[in-house]
């Protein structure tokens, strides 16, 4: 199997790396010796008691002992590993300490034959009549009926998980306070049932304030929402909903406690008492307690989205996304303490289109400590992403290989790759994509280390591709692949031709007239559109260009379909409104937008026997 080929030190820190220009560069000393304190020591015995992760078919020797297996049954085991049942199973072996043994069909699921067109949507953006302020889960139904009516296979929506039920809410979905569970300000308020005997018309006249407003303003839809949402709650608790809390288990109230704890003493648990920073102590017993009813309140909030989704989805694979990582004072930060680097954050080194690199504000997993929890915090993050959708975007894929941390205090040029046991993560991502019958695409944009795409090709997860990035005709692009023109952190196209984005970029000084200049002329050159074009032809030019890839996935963002100008969000800027920018038509219009039709009849010929690959 494809493996990166890699230089790094005893702590898993690569002693070298290759920047955006192929030039070999190396770590400080001070980045060295500053993630190594973080890192800290292993036991001597780690790999004794680590999970041992396979796949089907691995030549592998078992020690003696027994196999019990997830569903209770045991097997006998010694010496060749030969077929076993998939699953997260006990190997109790007869000398030495017991540890997990994860079995892997070694491939993602794919349906075969593969060849779909879809629509990219920023769930919060797509407002709808009836939306209290944002998109909901009911407006992704919409739009998710409207594709699938013209033929679509898949939708690809941002990460939908939950953040601090406090003020001011997180606007960006890609620093959420946990990757388990969903944030309610996606519910669609007079779905939830009880809403009728509740709502009034004074609610439904501040929901249509809110949903007029030019900008999101989550805080205003959150205070709104939960005041209804509570009256909801104590007014009548479905005797489904206590089933399915009972079937949650400790996830479940340990998310809808660190909620608790969040409304009292903030999101950041480092800031709580200290008595509150072990989820399994007394002071934190006695806080539920004390208000069980707010417990099962938040609770019950996923028990909603749960439902909600559902009906969204009915049956069409909607991709979620998995973000890299979470906040770090969040819940998933708070249950899994150790296991995270506290005070490091992950982001990216410098490139050609970031002198000054990244800081994404998430704390990353500690590579020996993830193994000694059994890779449990990894494994809970991707079987709740793909829940109920049929499919799973790894954001930033590149990073299950290696991440680059920022020391404590230090800025992203002063960081370093650290590596992560990949094939384990792999092995992982494809036994959860077998069990829920779900597709994977690894987002694998900018830098990419040799042996990673090709990884990726080996456990069945597809490549992506953007017009805007590609050097090559689309014709000679990858099958294994999802293909589009932009994302959201690009130019929309009618941004693009009628430069827009590049006055916005000049605004907030990312870079010189020139640099942007030159950027977008050669964007303007790789869409194959003229900036004389309307907005409508550039859009059809650039995915009638789009077409021509043989990718198993095509996929288009609803910001192109409906003509939108600017980008949902511009990396590294802090004064914009980022990821509060609706929609200028609302979804359930999207019949009525021509520019909408003409796009997916355009990606649907396509996709059709005899179609433009």
């Amino acid at each position: 199997m494809s493996s990166p080929e890699v230089s790094t030190d005893e702590w898993g820190i690569s002693l070298t790396w290759l920047d955006d220009f192929d030039q070999e560069q190396h770590p400080s000393e001070q980045t060295l010796q500053a993630l190594r304190t973080v890192i800290g020591t292993p036991p001597a015995d780690l790999d004794q008691r680590a999970p041992l992760v396979l796949a089907t078919g691995d030549a592998v020797t078992l020690p003696s002992g027994q196999l019990v297996c997830e569903d209770g049954t045991t097997l006998d085991v010694g010496g060749p590993a030969g077929e076993l049942p998939l699953g997260y199973h006990r190997l109790v072996p007869a000398e030495g300490p017991e540890r997990r043994l994860i079995v892997s069909p070694g491939r993602c699921f794919r349906p075969e034959p593969l060849r779909e067109w879809g629509m990219a949507v920023q769930v919060y953006a797509a407002r709808a009549r009836g939306s209290w302020g944002t998109g909901d889960l009911a407006s992704l139904r919409t739009v998710r009926e409207w594709a699938q009516q013209r033929g679509a296979g898949f939708l690809l929506v941002n990460p939908l998980h939950g953040v601090a039920p406090t003020l001011p809410q997180e606007d960006s979905p890609y620093l959420p306070a946990t990757r388990r569970f969903r944030n309610p300000l996606y519910l669609r308020i007079p779905e939830v049932p009880g809403a009728d005997d509740v709502l009034t018309p004074a609610d439904h006249a501040a929901a249509a304030e809110l949903a007029a407003l030019d900008t999101l303003d989550r805080d205003a839809a959150w205070t709104l929402q939960r005041a209804v949402l509570r009256r909801i709650f104590d007014a009548a608790q479905p005797q489904e909903f206590a089933q399915w809390r009972a079937e949650q288990g400790a996830p479940l109230q340990e998310w809808a406690t660190w909620c608790l704890l969040a409304q009292q003493h903030g999101d950041d648990f480092h800031d709580w008492p200290e008595e509150l920073h072990d989820p399994a102590g007394p002071a934190v017993a006695a806080a539920v307690a004390a208000q069980p009813d707010e417990v099962a309140f938040h609770a019950w909030l996923q028990w909603n989205l749960q439902l909600q989704l559902e009906r969204a989805c009915d049956g069409m694979t909607v991709l979620q996304d998995l973000p890299v990582g979470v906040s770090g004072g969040g819940a998933d930060a708070w249950a899994w303490q150790g296991v995270m680097a506290d005070g490091v954050t992950v982001g990216a080194p410098p490139d050609e289109f970031n002198g000054l690199g990244q800081d994404w504000g998430s704390p990353p997993f500690v590579p020996w400590r993830l193994r000694l929890a059994d890779y449990e915090p990894f494994i809970q993050g991707v079987r709740a992403t793909l829940a109920g959708a049929g499919g799973l975007r790894v954001d930033h894929v590149m990073g299950l290989f290696r991440l680059w941390w920022v020391p404590p205090g230090k800025g992203p040029t002063e960081g370093a790759y650290v590596r992560y046991p990949w094939q384990d993560m792999l092995n992982i991502v494809a036994l959860e994509s077998h069990r829920a019958q779900a597709l994977v695409v690894g987002e694998d944009l900018g830098v990419v280390e040799d042996g990673v795409r090709e990884a990726m090709a080996d456990f069945g997860i597809l490549s992506y591709r953007l017009l805007y990035f590609e050097e090559d005709a689309p014709a000679t692009w990858p099958v294994e692949a999802m293909s589009a023109v932009t994302t959201h952190d690009l130019p929309t196209v009618c941004g693009l031709v009628d430069g827009t984005d590049m006055a916005e970029q000049q605004a907030l000084v990312l870079g010189s007239d020139e640099e942007l200049a030159a950027a977008r002329a050669g964007m303007l050159a790789k869409l194959g559109v003229r900036p004389e074009m309307t907005g409508e032809q550039a859009v059809l030019q650039a995915h009638e260009k789009l077409a021509q890839a043989p990718s198993a996935l095509l996929c288009a963002t609803i910001d192109d379909a409906v003509l939108a100008v600017r980008r949902p969000n511009v990396p590294g800027t802090t004064t914009r409104d980022n990821w509060c920018i609706p929609l200028p038509v609302l979804v359930d219009d999207l019949g009525e937008t021509a520019s909408a039709e003409a796009l997916a009849e355009e990606l649907g010929s396509a996709v059709r026997p005899g179609g433009a690959a």
